[in-house]
């Protein structure tokens, strides 16, 4: 691959292809250590999802089963389902990771090329991109979402659930491809996501350009990390209601049979309207856990990345 590369970045007399190739190089070659990071943090990270899911989904917190606080949720978890329950739903995520990764910055660097033909700040051609990034990484995350969330809800023990693949095939099964089965969700989704990465981005790149760059690297990177982490807390808090929406879509119904929840803004309604405001935010302390130094991580990877392969490439 790198050969290739190679023949596409340098004319036969030897000098660089100024045609701002960049980005080539950087959706091709930065799945690899994106891959590695993102591995390692579904791995470590995906209790915490899990029990996001598990909060998003409750109704009835009087129900002796509900999960009355993060530590409880752990326990109950842990003392119900056995330590593998932690780790529900961790498939379809790892099967997403690399296309996820890949479309969320390959087309944020696309839409902002297209924005520059546009007379915008900064400001809002990085809050755009990154809107316009999420909205096609929504795409191709929705169906992994679906079978992941549904798997995630199953209060079995962990032998006793179905496998990702026999789950995937009842739903496609049942409901079909459409709305309704393996994308249900798809409008919650690309709010989630829209909002999350046109925060993300846009906050993270416009503070960063603000906030003066250090000449020690140790204090350069404690910057960016900074940055990046109060990027991906910020954008969690904005975009929670999304995802409890997505959650109450693509879980499990609360009359089997009878489908409650069916598009992202009236599930959002309807939650306000029997539980309050406070269950739009249900989940929000494990998705920052989860999201925030996730969220530092994988900028910082992506940039060091992205230098590295300009200054070598």
């Amino acid at each position: 691959m790198g050969s290739r590369l190679v023949g596409i970045l340098w004319e036969s007399s030897g000098k660089r292809i100024s045609c701002g190739c960049t980005f080539s190089i950087v959706a091709i070659s930065a799945p690899q250590p994106h891959l590695h990071q993102g591995l390692v943090e579904i791995c470590l990270m995906h209790p915490l999802d899990v029990v996001k899911t598990r909060f998003q989904i409750q109704r009835c917190t009087t129900d002796p089963n509900s999960y009355k606080s993060l530590g409880d949720s752990f326990r109950m978890i842990f003392r119900t389902e056995g330590l593998f329950g932690f780790y529900k739903g961790i498939l379809p995520p790892i099967l997403a990771e690399t296309p996820k990764r890949a479309v969320k910055f390959f087309t944020f660097e696309q839409y902002k090329k297209l924005l520059g033909y546009v007379s915008l700040s900064p400001a809002v051609t990085f809050a755009i991109a990154g809107l316009g990034s999420g909205l096609t990484e929504a795409i191709v995350v929705n169906p992994f979402e679906v079978v992941k969330v549904g798997l995630q809800a199953n209060r079995n023990t962990f032998s006793e659930q179905p496998s990702t693949m026999s789950y995937a095939r009842h739903i496609i099964k049942k409901e079909g491809f459409g709305l309704q089965g393996l994308n249900k969700g798809f409008t919650a989704t690309l709010g989630r996501h829209g909002v999350f990465n046109m925060v993300y981005f846009g906050f993270y790149y416009n503070v960063k350009n603000i906030i003066p760059v250090n000449k020690d690297p140790t204090l350069e990177f404690l910057r960016k990390f900074g940055i990046g982490l109060l990027s991906g807390t910020i954008a969690s808090v904005i975009n929670i209601p999304f995802d409890v929406a997505k959650s109450r879509i693509q879980g499990p119904q609360p009359v089997p049979g009878e489908i409650k929840y069916r598009t992202c803004f009236k599930t959002m309604a309807t939650v306000y309207r029997e539980e309050g405001i406070l269950a739009l935010y249900k989940g929000l302390l494990p998705k920052i856990m989860r999201l925030g130094p996730g969220g530092a991580v994988m900028l910082l990877v992506y940039e060091y990345t992205h230098s590295w392969l300009q200054e070598n490439w």
